[in-house]
């Protein structure tokens, strides 16, 4: 008989985390490997930010905090809110977690009961579901394919909705394809949640500052404030702030449902990190010029990827809003046979062929919930990232 637990046959591990792992291998192995599955900036942590959290282990501040985070970090994410948003929330309303993927397993323990449902768009982040499985909860994955933009509609969450319904999750600008919804689509999906009182908003807004082509960025409690009262409101330091390691996330709500999650932390982690708080304060109260920079980068790499995979035989690559994602159809190629006789039945035997024969790390669509297709990172350099589509192209005209 197994030690383990029935519900880890619910969940299987993060799938981006082991090509993360599998790509380390290989380069640790000799391999000319270049990895485009790393969900993280490539630019360091601004140098504010790590003196902050220096003078914090100086100062001796290194003491548990309050469970949900210090007052000075909830504070300036009160603050943030109120300045880039146009939302009130209290410190009382918000909590600090180690990162946003705690923040939503916190909010998902503390709600779900067996049988309720979470209306999941898909393609979605890897951990959206699984979080759902672990917590007893039922995902009802709404497929939104390329000819949609990769958006939900408003029909197509009203459809979803059923009287077990709790949760709707939205992320914009999405991982894995960038999409973002703009404040007419936005409104539009407000307006079904209103006529139905019994569901709650968990929006994702990690990819927030990242957006391309004056795309304005809006959240679902400022489009319609009358869903304030059933919203949790999800952000973070990770993205934005190249602060993936520091392992910060936040999330504000209801007090209720804070509450709740409070109580949910308090058992598991206690708080997150007190010299990460420290720093994700330098952060969310200190310079943001250096975003547009950053953003202005990130947005070259996009037109330079989406222009090159354009070009490789059997792919065909949306322009994302947002992100730094790219989630190309590799429906062309389905069908098709490699030099070594291996028919590609699959968006996963794709991304292996990728990997064997070009040592190309991508992550599979199947992951996503919607194939075939294949998510990139291009939060690396453009040398590594035209190489890589170069051997992309290569590998794709090697098919027959």
């Amino acid at each position: 008989m197994s030690i383990l637990a029935s519900r880890l046959d619910r969940i299987k591990p993060s799938p981006t985390m082991a090509l993360n792992d599998k790509a380390g291998e290989m380069k640790a192995a000799g391999k000319n490997v270049i990895g485009l599955a790393a969900g993280e900036p490539d630019f360091d942590t601004p140098e504010h930010v790590v003196e902050a959290a220096y003078k914090a282990m100086k100062d001796g501040d290194t003491k548990y905090t309050a469970v949900p985070g210090t007052v000075a970090l909830r504070e300036a994410v009160c603050a943030k809110f109120k300045r880039e948003n146009g939302l009130d929330y209290t410190p009382a309303q918000v909590q600090i977690a180690a990162g946003g993927k705690q923040s939503i397993f916190n909010a998902m323990i503390a709600t779900l009961n067996p049988g309720d449902e979470v209306i999941i768009p898909a393609p979605y982040w890897v951990s959206y579901t699984d979080i759902v499985l672990l917590t007893d909860g039922t995902p009802v994955i709404v497929p939104c394919p390329a000819e949609n933009m990769f958006k939900m509609s408003a029909a197509d969450l009203e459809s979803a909705i059923t009287p077990k319904t709790k949760w709707v999750m939205l992320n914009s600008p999405s991982n894995p394809t960038g999409a973002a919804y703009s404040r007419t689509e936005l409104q539009a999906l407000t307006d079904v949640l209103v006529r139905h009182p019994h569901v709650w908003v968990l929006t994702d807004d990690m990819y927030e500052h990242i957006v391309y082509d004056g795309f304005e960025f809006t959240t679902p409690a400022q489009i319609e404030p009358s869903l304030m009262d059933r919203t949790l409101t999800l952000n973070g330091v990770s993205k934005a702030y190249a602060m993936t390691g520091w392992r910060i996330g936040y999330a504000a709500g209801p007090v209720e449902i804070i509450k709740g999650m409070n109580k949910v932390q308090s058992q598991i982690n206690s708080h997150a990190t007190s010299i990460s708080q420290a720093a994700a304060v330098a952060a969310l109260n200190g310079p943001q010029d250096f975003m547009a920079e950053r953003r202005e980068s990130f947005q070259g790499r996009r037109d330079l990827v989406v222009s090159m995979l354009n070009q490789a035989n059997g792919i065909d690559c949306h322009t994302p809003e947002g992100a730094f994602y790219v989630y190309p159809s590799c429906a062309g190629t389905i069908g098709k046979k490699t030099p070594e006789g291996k028919i590609i039945e699959t968006d996963s035997n794709f991304a292996e062929f990728l990997l064997e024969s070009e040592g190309v790390v991508v992550v599979f669509g199947e992951a996503f919930g919607l194939s075939p297709h294949f998510r990139i990172s291009y939060a690396t350099d453009t040398a590594s990232l035209e190489d890589a589509c170069q051997r992309i192209q290569r590998a794709c005209g090697a098919l027959t």
